[in-house]
């Protein structure tokens, strides 16, 4: 099974249970600018949903193009930490497997104050 993660919009998280290439489930949900405290739990949650745990998850898919600077760092960053710390595989819908995720924004940042 493998556990797909896309926040590469600033208003929307969206992660989903796979298997064999078929969504066992999916969850999207509303997270303007809020993708840090609602991702981890959007995760919690989908497992829950079905019965299952960290330890069912084979694989992990991330998506790493956006136009959400600071969100889709971090759904990458979650996706690169649990692929490492459960010692699966992690992909790129257009990469393939990676060894590390790295994000690529539509867009230059907008982190600065405008003056």
């Amino acid at each position: 099974m493998k556990l797909y993660i896309n926040t590469a919009k600033n208003s929307l998280i969206t992660v989903e249970l796979r298997q064999d290439k078929k969504i066992i489930i999916t969850k999207t949900i509303e997270a303007s600018h809020r993708q840090a405290e609602k991702l981890i739990p959007l995760i919690d949650s989908l497992l829950k949903t079905k019965a299952k745990s960290l330890a069912d998850i084979k694989g992990i898919v991330v998506e790493t193009k956006g136009e959400g600077f600071t969100s889709l760092r971090i759904g990458v960053t979650t996706a690169n930490t649990l692929a490492y710390a459960l010692g699966i595989a992690l992909e790129s819908p257009r990469k393939g497997r990676l060894k590390m995720a790295y994000p690529e924004y539509d867009k230059p940042p907008s982190i600065t104050l405008k003056k």
